[in-house]
């Protein structure tokens, strides 16, 4: 049989601890899901990343690889003279088979074993995928429908990938990279043990009009320049509606104009807010007679805008 080396898999030494294996196959795994990674070859190096897992996070099953001795990945072998006596069937030929396989019938064998035992079942394996949504669908919460290609394992061990569809409810409210837990969505339990949890992170999709930042949105409101300096009451859209807010005079481009309690509802409490920030826009085709006010008020006015500028270029200078 041809050797793989589980370790180099997962990129640790043969020392690591069983923490830092399942730290390691859940950083990978989440990186190379064919779900939602665009790595090149993510699907064979999940399916690598998973079949190290399955041997090296079982005590036994690593114990067992390990006796197996050092060698090149994909070196022809055969394991010591006493391993097929403890870990194998008498007289079993290893010629052909694949690591894997050896492994999964390990596993089946060990299965039996340990319900004689009665040893506790083994849990199924937790997954993780993003998805995104819409502002409207967090403002008002929503249920996707979300067709997966699975990773799962066969009786025998195999990695296999199962259609399955499967529907994730979004809490009204839900915030730019929450997490969601669906119980027993994720990977079969072996031997009766139960299945793993699936987990959904939230990610606000780009909005024509919003950003959000947390449960608050911010958007960019045009103003005309006699609104600005004047005041105005304008209408604002919002997630729940139009809105009326009043701008104050002499509100400048840039200044932040708070709507309170019309950004994001909040899951446990309030809900987060609006903030329009002034942007001053000019008529693009102004009349005769606009362009002759705007004069009038070049003329008028006594108002130097780039006052502050000149002067601390001055004091730098």
């Amino acid at each position: 049989m041809k050797y793989k080396d589980y370790y180099a898999s997962l990129g640790l030494e043969r020392g690591a601890s069983d923490a830092d294996i399942k730290k390691a196959y859940r950083k990978l795994a989440h990186k190379y899901h064919p779900d939602v990674s665009k790595e090149p070859g993510a699907e064979a190096r999940f399916k690598e990343i998973a079949e190290a897992y399955q041997t090296l996070k079982d005590p036994e099953k690593r114990a067992a690889y390990d006796r197996l001795g050092r060698h090149a990945p994909g070196e022809e072998f055969a394991p010591p003279p006493d391993w097929g006596a403890q870990h194998a069937r008498g007289g079993e030929s290893f010629e052909g088979v694949d690591l894997a396989d050896l492994f999964a019938a390990f596993a089946a064998r060990q299965g039996g074993a340990a319900g004689r035992r009665g040893n506790v079942p083994t849990r199924g394996e937790d997954y993780e995928l993003r998805t995104g949504i819409t502002i409207e669908q967090a403002f008002a919460g929503t249920t996707l429908e979300l067709k997966l290609d699975m990773p799962d394992y066969d009786e025998r061990g195999r990695v296999r990938h199962v259609p399955r569809t499967i529907k994730v409810r979004v809490p009204k409210g839900a915030a730019d990279g929450q997490r969601l837990r669906l119980a027993a969505m994720g990977g079969r339990g072996f031997g009766g043990g139960s299945a793993g949890d699936l987990y959904v992170t939230v990610e606000l999709l780009p909005h024509r009009l919003y950003r959000a930042d947390g449960h608050d949105l911010h958007l960019e409101l045009p103003l005309a320049p006699w609104e600005a300096a004047l005041g105005a009451t304008v209408e604002v859209p919002t997630p729940g509606g139009v809105v009326q807010l009043k701008v104050p005079g002499n509100t400048s481009g840039g200044q932040k104009l708070r709507l309170a309690g019309r950004g994001l509802p909040h899951p446990h409490g309030k809900a987060g807010d609006l903030y329009a920030t002034v942007r001053i826009v000019n008529p693009p085709d102004p009349s005769p007679r606009a362009r002759e006010l705007f004069q009038e008020l070049a003329t008028a006015g006594q108002f130097e805008p780039r006052a502050e500028l000149l002067r601390e270029a001055r004091r730098g200078s």
